[in-house]
């Protein structure tokens, strides 16, 4: 028998003939303390690149004065998760998660180390921004179905919700340190020693990992039908999402949402900057404003582990962050407003998501949730490198233009969001802001998404039958 998924550690006997890797293994911290160390190393890692992120925008922005260098940053990372995700949800499945996870952080340093060498030398470009984020979105397609998937083996069905909203308080407090802390070190340590700080903390990140014991899942029946070459098993998402409607409703539902939300998403920072004439205080300001809303909702999912009926979690928190990051964020004119719309948008954010995170935990099996969950990154998230390689040029050429004092789209919409620099930005966020919401109320009445969870059998129940 196995010790409990929560238990802080390993209760199985020495044996004195076992080698010395595995009474270290057995000594290793599982279950909820081993996930707490992980999250804590994740939390270091994800404030290094927080404040390298926000440095480079701010640098690249300065460098080129336009919106679509930001835009093609954000589509040269998150086109190769996209494309690699099913090959890397095969090859998860198949190797040690802890070990992929692992893997991924240290090659996210080793493209920091890179552009702190090419900064230092005086050789950054800004074509060296959008290589190595299509490096560290290559890993990211392995790292993010590897820890999702490594948490159903760790954590009891019970903690999932509340696990995943510890994941957002993580994403928050970065998000709130990390641009107030990188606007106030540019001026002491400048790019460089941000860039050390980074390299830094996923060092930390992997010595977390390297001290915890993370269980490989044990075969199931839907594992044994996955079998097969790594073309096949590849694919094997696809046919297992399809077979199921309502987790193929759910995917629908987030591909249309973040078409929508990528479109004006990579938009915040250039709109913000070009109303503010270049304000950094003000977008650092807004964007930790934005974190204390995605760290307190992250506090209330983790305490409260989200709706009874999860769905609503998923479909609610779409509706509100919709029209709070979206419709008010391009309606209002000042700090205040765009604060409180960055607040609301990211406080349901954690709902949404971790509401959605642990209906699949619950409902795929663990040693084929590699695949299905990299799968389901693909479906969601598809559309998101497209609209942000859309959204530069647009805003830059189309929108941009016509919101200008006497442009084509002032007089129709100047009255909203105003006129002259940010404005075309700005309507952007209203137009996708309002499309979201009515995505989140169309989902909720297809019955194959309302009812998702009394339609899917939980992955234990499934193997107890």
């Amino acid at each position: 028998m196995t010790s409990a998924p929560d238990a802080d550690y390993n209760a199985s006997q020495l044996d004195p003939g076992e080698g010395t890797t595995m009474k270290l293994l057995r000594k290793a911290p599982t279950g909820m303390l081993a996930f707490t160390l992980i999250w804590i190393g994740q939390f270091a890692s994800l404030l290094g690149s927080g404040m390298t992120g926000f440095g480079l925008s701010i640098w690249a922005w300065q460098a080129t004065g336009q919106a679509t260098a930001l835009a093609l940053a954000a589509f040269f990372f998150t086109g190769p998760t996209m494309l690699l995700s099913p090959l890397a949800g095969a090859l998860v499945d198949r190797s040690n998660r802890k070990l992929v996870m692992m893997l991924s952080d240290i090659a996210a340093g080793l493209t920091t180390l890179a552009l702190l060498i090419l900064y230092a030398t005086g050789h950054l470009q800004i074509w060296h921004i959008y290589v190595t984020n299509v490096i560290q979105g290559a890993f990211r397609a392995f790292q993010w179905p590897a820890y999702s998937a490594a948490m159903s083996t760790m954590l009891r069905k019970e903690d999932l919700g509340r696990a995943n909203g510890m994941l957002y308080m993580a994403e928050a407090a970065s998000g709130i340190l990390a641009p107030v802390a990188a606007a106030a070190l540019i001026g002491v340590i400048g790019i460089g020693g941000i860039f050390i700080v980074d390299i830094a903390t996923l060092a930390f990140a992997i010595l977390m990992l390297l001290l915890v014991h993370v269980p490989q899942p044990v075969e199931t029946e839907a594992g044994r039908a996955g079998r097969g070459t790594l073309w096949q098993e590849s694919g094997y998402g696809f046919r297992y999402i399809l077979a199921r409607p309502s987790l193929l409703g759910l995917q629908l539902t987030f591909f249309f949402f973040n078409l929508l939300l990528s479109f004006s998403g990579v938009l915040q920072a250039p709109m913000i900057l070009s109303r503010t004439g270049n304000d950094t205080v003000t977008l650092g300001g807004v964007q930790s404003v934005a974190g204390v809303g995605m760290l307190l909702g992250g506090v209330v999912m983790s305490a409260w582990g989200g709706p009874k009926r999860r769905v609503l979690g998923v479909l609610g928190g779409m509706f509100f962050s919709a029209l709070l990051g979206g419709a008010l964020m391009g309606l209002g004119r000042s700090a205040l407003v765009w604060s409180i719309a960055g607040f609301g948008s990211m406080f349901f954010l954690p709902i949404c998501n971790g509401s959605s995170q642990a209906i699949w935990q619950s409902k795929v099996a663990p040693d084929v949730q590699g695949r299905v969950f990299a799968t389901r990154l693909l479906i969601a998230q598809i559309t998101a490198p497209v609209a942000m390689l859309a959204a530069g040029p647009l805003a830059d050429r189309v929108f941009e233009p016509a919101m200008m004092p006497g442009g084509s789209l002032a007089g129709l919409f100047g009255g909203w969001v105003g006129t002259g620099p940010g404005a075309g930005m700005a309507l952007t966020f209203v137009v996708t802001g309002f499309l979201g919401a009515l995505v989140s109320i169309a989902s909720y009445l297809v019955p194959h998404v309302r009812n998702a969870e009394d339609l899917l059998p939980d992955h234990d129940a499934a193997t107890a039958s």
